[in-house]
């Protein structure tokens, strides 16, 4: 099932995929959401962000089998970072060199504390694109990452969540201005989907809305102003964004 959240004259609000259309529900994280009668033609929509999360955490040392020699360990980004697609990711000029990460992203369904990979599947609601925007020159500069992670727009999910499915072997594109630059697969994680979950429960509980970026499996890329970046995964959609020179760039 497809789960998303789409613009519409009244607001954003939530839908789910149901015969052919979108039908709007009460609470697109209720383990039943409950449809209100109203319903979208495909043709049309426009989505916003398919969650709000209330944190969003990304596996370090999670880039290809050559880390599997590493231990884990994560980062925390905004959850301000997060915009869906066709919005806006913001670059500063100040700041360096960009890259965008094309990701498999976790959207947590129920809340989760010491899981296991072989039950951390019970705790997902579903999956969706993200692009982990990385402010690469900062890295050295800031061991917790938080200046190269958390730029406006630097969190692209979407176009939707899907329930149904198996993150084991998953194909990433990444697309800029319309030519593929890179490709690889969720296979050449060092930890896999179930893992990330399950060694993120034993240090903090995740809750519903939560978005865990599962790794870039080598699927970064150079990200420079005016560029539009898209990130295709088999069986789930392309997210695009469009970056641009960030707007407020006096320094006073």
């Amino acid at each position: 099932m497809r789960i998303a959240r789409i613009h519409t004259a009244h607001g954003i609000v939530g839908v789910v995929d149901q015969d052919g259309r979108w039908a709007e529900v009460d609470d697109i994280l209720a383990p039943d959401p409950r449809p209100t009668g109203v319903t979208h033609h495909p043709d049309g929509v426009s989505f916003a962000c398919p969650v709000v999360p209330a944190l969003i955490v990304g596996m370090l040392h999670n880039l290809s089998p050559v880390d599997q020699a590493k231990p884990p360990q994560a980062f925390l980004k905004s959850p301000r970072t997060a915009i869906g697609t066709g919005d806006k990711i913001y670059l500063d000029p100040h700041a360096g060199a960009v890259k965008g990460e094309g990701e498999l992203a976790v959207v947590i369904g129920r809340p989760c504390r010491f899981i296991t990979p072989a039950r951390a599947r019970e705790a997902i609601l579903g999956f969706t694109c993200a692009n982990d925007v990385t402010t690469s020159a900062q890295i050295p500069l800031d061991a917790t990452l938080t200046q190269a992670k958390n730029g406006d727009g630097y969190t692209p999910l979407g176009p939707w969540i899907e329930t149904d499915l198996d993150p084991a072997d998953v194909r990433i594109g990444v697309v800029v201005d319309g030519r593929e630059v890179i490709a690889n697969s969720t296979a050449n994680l060092a930890k896999n989907v179930y893992e990330a979950v399950s060694y993120l429960s034993h240090h903090m509980t995740l809750g519903p809305g939560d978005v865990v970026l599962t790794g870039s499996p080598a699927t970064s890329y150079p990200l420079e102003p005016g560029q539009t970046m898209s990130i295709v995964i088999e069986g789930l959609g392309t997210l695009t964004n469009k970056a641009v020179p960030h707007p407020h760039t006096f320094r006073g």
